[in-house]
Parts: structure tokens; C-alpha cells; sequence
């Protein structure tokens, strides 16, 4: 089935539909078949809901959340619970199997535990009522995430110098959050108040999100880009052809170090030996005071075959093996600012985290 991708049923109109609801199913774009393909996943169960994001059809911290979140409440729905202490047991077990599904991104546990503690607040009441009040907090993930994306943007348009050549890796446009994007939103924000802007889009090995997504979003948007390869970068930017860097993240720590998809933590290094701002963009929610430092943070391992494969084609030779860590840390000291929707948060981080977090 084709999706139909920019839709007005949004809460913003002309938005990118990561994840929606729809007739009693979680449904996604299948970001592994894009960009050739535009693809509706339905999942009807958490099961096919945490299948969706352990197989990366669906990615990206933010709409990690938000599927997650809507997985909450298909639990919810779909519980033969007769009375609410039992289904609020049923929705512990299905926040169990949500969260292992990615341990890095600090959003999926989250949206889970934000679902559970909401049904415990509300407490009494019918089963059914309880499932469909959770339905309207999904729903109110959803719409807070894009409306914190297109904050995001706004506070971090104006760190783009005019004309500005903008690096970015992964994928942290609208297909990893409700519609907008993290890293992506003070680029489309520049670019919607009519800069001249240029986007470098690391192809970003071994998934390749920049190249089949990142490249695809703009393109969509017409917003200027060139695709390179990961290890173009340092050239790019020894030539003087990168004015900044943003990036996104699946989790921000207490002391401001910042795991995000493998290949950051190298461009945060090239970026500082270059003199060239590097800049986390982030929604609140991917903020984690629990954690001190980068060191503690999981990082995910994801299979072999990955690395050895591409579209499904061997590309090593048989029996060779090889590592797949999906994260790494860029150390607080190479970030330039942090953009949230609260704000643009320098250093020292510490203070300025729990600023925005509302703990300080």
C-alpha cells in the first residue's frame, strides 16, 4: 500500500507522517523500504509494534517515543483485563517488551514509563475507560513532539550563519520524530524564512539513514544538499565547505555528553580540530539527569550482518566478522550548544540541563 506521507490530519498542516493512529492500529512509514518505496506498516499488536522498532522500520529517538507510546495504549485496548488492577499489570508487561527492544534511546523508556504513570494516576474507573484515556495521551505525545520540533527549530535557526553550509548525520528529520525533525528543524526552519542554506548529508554507514532518508527529506522539501560519504567529512571541512554541525541525539546526560548514531562522535572530534560548531538538537525528553556522565550509557549492538550486508548483498567476504556498535558518545567538551525547545543551552551544561528539565 502507498502512503500518503504529507497529510492535513496532522496537527501542523504539510507535516511528515512518521506514526499515526488509525482504526485501531500503530501505523508507520517502513523507513527500511524508503526511498524507493513509501510503505504504511500496521501493527496490531505490541508485538508487531516492538518487531516495528527492533528492525528499525520505525527510528529515531523522538518517533521511537512516540510509536512506543502508542504501543502503551494498543496494550491498553487490546487487554481482556475485567477490572484495572489487572490491566495495569497487563501494561507492565507490555512496557517490558517495549523497552528492550533499544536500549540507547533514552525517549523509548520514556513515552513507556510516562503511559504507565499517567493509567496509575487515573486509576479508577472502567478497563475501557482507562484504555481509551491512554489513547489521548499517545495522541498528546504525538502532538507535543512535533510542536517541540518546530521550537527547536526556531531556537536554532539563528545559529546558522547566512548562507550557511550545514553538516548532519543519520537521519534527525521529520521520520525520526512526529513530523518536523531535531537536526533538521533549524535547517527547515532557516530555509522556511527564505535563507540561502546548503546541507552536507553524511551517507552514515552501515543503515545508511542519511543516504535513503536525510537525502530523501530534503529532496522533498527542496532544501539544497549533496550527499557524501562518511569519510568525506574531514575533507569537507579542511576545504572550508562546512560552516556547522547538527546533529541529533538518542540520549543527553547530566554533564551534557551525548550518545547518537556511530559516526558522531568522529565528526564532534573533526569539527573541533577544524574550529567549526557542533551542535546537539534535542527535545527535552532526550535528556537523562540520571546518568552522570557518557561512560554509563548502553550502547547498542546490533548484528554482524548489517555491516556485512547492504540492501541484502553479501559485501565481505564469507566469514568475516564484524563489529556493529549502533552509538557512540561525543564528550560534552566538544559540544558547541544544545537545542531545545527551551531554549539553547551552553556551556557548562550541568546547570543548563536541569534548566530546561525543570529542576534547577
Amino acid at each position: 500500500m502507498r502512503a500518503a506521507l504529507f497529510s492535513g490530519e496532522t496537527t501542523m498542516s504539510d507535516e511528515l507522517r512518521t506514526v499515526w493512529w488509525e482504526q485501531g492500529a500503530v501505523c508507520l512509514i517502513d523507513q527500511l523500504r524508503l526511498p524507493h518505496e513509501q510503505l504504511v506498516v500496521r501493527c496490531e499488536s505490541v508485538e508487531a509494534v516492538a518487531k516495528a522498532i527492533k528492525t528499525m522500520q520505525v527510528r529515531g529517538a523522538p518517533a521511537i517515543g512516540c510509536t512506543a507510546a502508542y504501543g502503551m495504549a494498543l496494550a491498553g485496548l487490546l487487554s481482556s483485563a475485567t477490572d484495572t488492577a489487572r490491566l495495569l499489570k497487563d501494561l507492565v508487561v507490555a512496557k517490558d517488551v517495549l523497552d528492550s527492544q533499544r536500549p540507547t534511546a533514552v525517549n523509548l523508556a520514556w513515552a513507556t514509563e510516562r503511559m504507565l504513570v499517567h493509567a496509575r494516576q487515573l486509576g479508577a474507573g472502567s478497563p475501557r475507560a482507562l484504555a481509551d484515556a491512554l489513547l489521548e495521551e499517545a495522541h498528546a505525545v504525538l502532538a507535543e513532539d512535533l510542536a517541540m520540533c518546530h521550537a527547536i527549530g526556531d531556537h536554532g535557526a539563528p545559529l546558522i550563519p547566512a548562507g550557511g553550509r550545514v553538516l548532519t548525520h543519520c537521519n534527525a528529520g521529520g521520520l525520526a520524530t512526529a513530523g518536523y525533525g531535531t537536526a533538521l528543524a533549524p535547517i527547515r526552519s532557516a530555509f522556511a524564512q527564505g535563507r540561502t542554506i546548503h546541507v552536507w548529508v553524511d551517507e552514515t554507514r552501515p543503515f545508511l539513514q542519511g543516504a535513503r532518508l536525510t537525502a530523501w527529506e530534503l529532496h522533498q522539501s527542496g532544501i539544497p544538499l549533496t550527499l557524501i560519504t562518511d569519510n568525506m567529512a574531514g575533507y569537507m571541512m579542511k576545504s572550508g565547505k562546512v560552516d556547522c554541525v547538527i546533529v541529533g541525539a538518542d540520549r543527553i546526560v547530566a554533564n551534557g555528553d551525548t550518545a547518537n548514531k556511530i559516526g558522531t562522535y568522529s565528526l564532534g572530534v573533526l569539527a573541533r580540530a577544524h574550529g567549526i560548531p557542533f551542535y546537539v538538537a534535542a527535545p527535552t525528553s532526550t535528556i537523562d539527569l540520571s546518568m552522570a556522565h557518557g561512560d554509563l550509557i548502553p550502547i547498542e549492538e546490533r548484528s554482524s550482518d548489517e555491516v556485512t550486508h547492504l540492501s541484502g548483498h553479501l559485501i565481505a567476504p564469507v566469514g568475516v566478522n564484524a563489529a556493529h556498535p549502533a552509538f557512540d558518545v561525543t564528550p560534552a567538551e566538544l559540544i558547541t550548544a544544545i537545542i531545545t525547545e527551551r531554549g539553547v543551552v551552553t556551556p557548562p551544561f550541568v546547570s543548563g540541563l536541569q534548566r530546561v528539565k525543570g529542576v534547577a
